[in-house]
């Protein structure tokens, strides 16, 4: 656990090339399966493709759980794109994680740095600013400011902080989290043979979890996105 970030400084900005590196993987391992799934289109789906259509059916669900479809499909990209590029993000350190050269850390889940989880959940609010503005007008859009009383615009301008930074610091938590333990599993291993024997169990039980956290994670952010969404496009909010 004794180990650095690999940093880049360019005048005034620090770059983490760990986590370049891995949002340039996510985002290349993300391109290749919808090419894949894509390339040789059947009427009958089978394989990736039919791994794709469940994934676009279920984003498709989320959305309809919030919003009409008439409103909502113009987001269906959106939610097929997340889910699949944080699914992918938050699975990524499982394999390789805590891969250090020269005491840098160089492979982790991207989104177990907040900066990354912050930005997406930024992202998330200035998409449904921008839709609620473009859908409904400026004037009903900051009118919903001061709706049910005048008094609620302090508590509205403070809701819309506080969804970014619940949005964007649940990821990075449990990603975090659950990398942390993966490290600490692996320098007890790590450490002797009796400690070797004593975390191989743990680590297998915990790697199975994180799976299950990282896609589940996925799903929230996902299904959360869209909420939000909604409160700013949706006629009945």
């Amino acid at each position: 656990m004794n180990h650095g970030a690999p940093e880049l400084t360019i005048g005034f900005l620090t770059f983490n090339l760990s986590t370049v590196l891995m949002l340039i993987v996510s985002a290349v391992i993300v391109f290749l399966i919808a090419f894949i799934a894509t390339r040789n289109l059947k009427l009958k789906p089978t394989g990736m493709q039919n791994f794709m259509e469940w994934v676009m059916d279920f984003v498709k669900g989320i959305i309809n759980s919030n919003m009409d479809w008439k409103t909502g499909g113009r987001f269906h990209v959106l939610g097929l794109t997340l889910i699949m590029f944080i699914a992918v993000s938050n699975l990524l350190g499982l394999p390789l994680g805590g891969l250090t050269i020269n005491h840098e850390l160089w492979w982790k889940s991207p989104t177990a740095d907040p900066t990354v989880t912050l930005t997406l959940a930024s992202m998330v609010t200035v998409l449904s600013t921008y839709y609620g503005i473009k859908l409904h007008g400026t004037g009903h859009y900051i009118k919903g400011f001061f709706q049910p009383m005048s008094f609620m615009f302090p508590l509205k301008i403070i809701e819309e902080f506080a969804n970014t930074l619940t949005l964007g610091l649940r990821l990075y938590g449990n990603i975090y989290a659950g990398e942390i333990l993966l490290g600490l599993l692996a320098g007890l291993a790590g450490s002797s043979v009796l400690g070797f024997f004593g975390a191989i169990i743990p680590m297998m039980a915990w790697q199975g979890f994180s799976i299950f956290i990282g896609f589940i994670q996925a799903f929230i952010f996902t299904m959360l996105t869209m909420v939000y969404l909604s409160h700013k496009v949706s006629t009945d909010h």
